[in-house]
């Protein structure tokens, strides 16, 4: 019974302690006294305390509206937010402070954090890109407006990143096609990517793709239109190799090739060396595989 109310006591005096903490926070939070709660919201800043520290910023932004103190309070509030890893308030803390005090001391560091924001607010090819787009929007506006910015390697980086990711998303979306056998399809999704960037960085996969589904489009058509389809192949596989002559994919398109052409009957060799050349880039590409997971 003595432990158990030793328990009670202590408990209460652990609750009273923390009430009488919670309440003297609040009493802060709701105080008019302005220099005291801009004192407290730098000290648990400094403390790493963020979450405290951006709602005493927050309730100081109107107390300071049109002060000197008004262009740091704003500030601090989207950096405590910011620190706090709330980076989707922290870029609406960040715009808006842009908008009121576009002159301030503060901008240039308030602009690239609001960048850092929206990067880090980006999620991975397989999901929603618009805010990968909404990104690179704003990196690319803030470079034009501040070439010589000691942020710029930084931000190149991030629109590096971020364009590499819309260029495996519209890779992925186009390969779906190609996964699922619609090999018709998988052609014109994958030229459709290059035609909207020509410049994607699986240009050389896209290529191979498209070549590979020009192909087995025409190898699974009725008789009658296969001809026609393994002459698009054919246009497809010169098209590849007068791009990318050494690229590793060459010996597998060079064997559909002449199987190819032995459809149109264009082809003097025997099916034995037809084979042979299958199993040479099979086990070229066993091989490559077997590097690429060892990390050589």
């Amino acid at each position: 019974m003595k432990t158990f109310l030793r328990f009670i006591a202590v408990m209460g005096a652990v609750l009273a302690v923390s009430h009488s903490c919670k309440s003297e926070y609040d009493t802060l939070l709701n105080s008019n006294d302005v220099d005291q709660k801009y004192t407290a919201a730098f000290d648990f800043f400094n403390h790493g305390k963020y979450n405290k520290a951006a709602r005493l910023f927050e309730s100081l932004a109107i107390q300071t509206n049109g002060t000197s103190k008004d262009d740091t309070v704003q500030f601090y509030w989207g950096m405590s937010n910011y620190r706090f890893k709330d980076y989707y308030t922290a870029e609406t803390n960040f715009a808006k402070f842009l908008t009121n005090f576009p002159r301030s001391p503060f901008a240039d560091e308030a602009a690239f954090l609001r960048i850092d924001c929206l990067y880090r607010s980006t999620m991975r090819s397989e999901l929603d890109q618009k805010p990968t787009y909404n990104a690179l929007g704003v990196i690319s506006q803030y470079l034009a407006e501040n070439p010589n910015s000691t942020h710029r390697s930084t931000c190149n980086r991030m629109l590096k990143e971020l364009n590499d990711r819309l260029d495996k998303k519209a890779y992925d979306n186009a390969k779906l096609y190609y996964n699922m056998e619609d090999y018709r399809a998988s052609r014109v999704a994958f030229r459709n990517v290059l035609k909207d960037d020509s410049e994607n960085i699986y240009r050389e996969d896209i290529l191979y793709y498209i070549a590979k589904s020009s192909y087995k489009f025409a190898q699974l058509s009725v008789e009658s239109k296969q001809k026609e389809r393994y002459l698009t192949f054919v246009d497809d596989y010169y098209n590849f190799i007068g791009e990318l002559p050494d690229s590793a994919y060459r010996k597998e398109l060079d064997v559909l090739y002449k199987r190819a052409q032995k459809a149109l009957g264009r082809y003097s060799g025997s099916e034995e060396d037809l084979e042979a050349k299958e199993k040479d880039f099979e086990k070229e590409r066993k091989k490559l595989l077997k590097q690429s997971e060892s990390g050589e």
